[in-house]
């Protein structure tokens, strides 16, 4: 890893730490710092704690199997813990859809949360799926998409502020908005990551064959 990389990884992990501790909190019966928001939706109990609960471990181990040195000298610890990040997924994936029809600010959060929900449970099943088929180089660039929209509980919150303080808008008006960004605006980064990633390998390649053909 570069140290780019490596500071790219280590501000994700250390906000995807914060947010997934702060989440926790969801699990007590009386949770602290619950905004009207959250004690509205329909579908609270029981849905909210089995979501936050295990959305927060996903986000807990999901950097970590972004780590080369850990993927290479400890596979089995990276199958355990990718096993452990996919239950969490899809067992929080569902709770997510339902807290979505449950939410009171209108449809177009409940289509935003609703979509990301099905997308995510959709996209973690098929990364673990092309691992068992041993389908490597693809279940990665699922699981790059997977995390990302993971880690939408983590944009979410950076991206809350914004609409009151810059753009003048109602909380109301911004959340709306925002439950459609704070995922899609992940998976855009994630896709232009990958096409990057594949051009720059086919360049390489392309490359290697031209010198190749040269020396002979």
């Amino acid at each position: 890893m570069s140290r780019v990389s490596k500071g790219l990884w280590g501000l994700a992990a250390f906000l995807s730490l914060g947010v997934a501790l702060f989440s926790y909190r969801l699990l007590a019966p009386d949770p602290p710092a619950v905004g009207d928001d959250v004690l509205a939706n329909l579908m609270r109990r029981p849905w909210l704690p089995i979501h936050a609960g295990f959305a927060a471990t996903a986000l807990l181990v999901g950097p970590f199997q972004f780590l080369p040195r850990l993927r290479l000298s400890a596979p089995k610890l990276h199958r355990t813990i990718g096993k452990i990040y996919v239950a969490a997924c899809l067992a929080s994936a569902p709770a997510g859809l339902l807290l979505a029809w449950g939410t009171d600010a209108g449809p177009i959060a409940q289509w935003g949360f609703g979509t990301l929900g099905v997308l995510w449970f959709s996209a973690t099943a098929y990364a673990f799926w092309l691992a068992t088929q041993g389908r490597i180089a693809e279940h990665r660039r699922w699981m790059i998409r997977s995390f990302a929209m993971t880690f939408a509980a983590v944009t979410l919150r950076l991206y809350l502020p914004i609409p009151p303080m810059f753009l003048h808008m109602s909380f109301l008006e911004g959340y709306r908005i925002i439950s459609w960004f704070s995922w899609t605006s992940n998976l855009l980064v994630v896709e232009l990551f990958l096409s990057w990633t594949a051009l720059r390998a086919m360049a390489n390649r392309t490359a290697d064959r031209v010198l190749s053909a040269g020396s002979q």
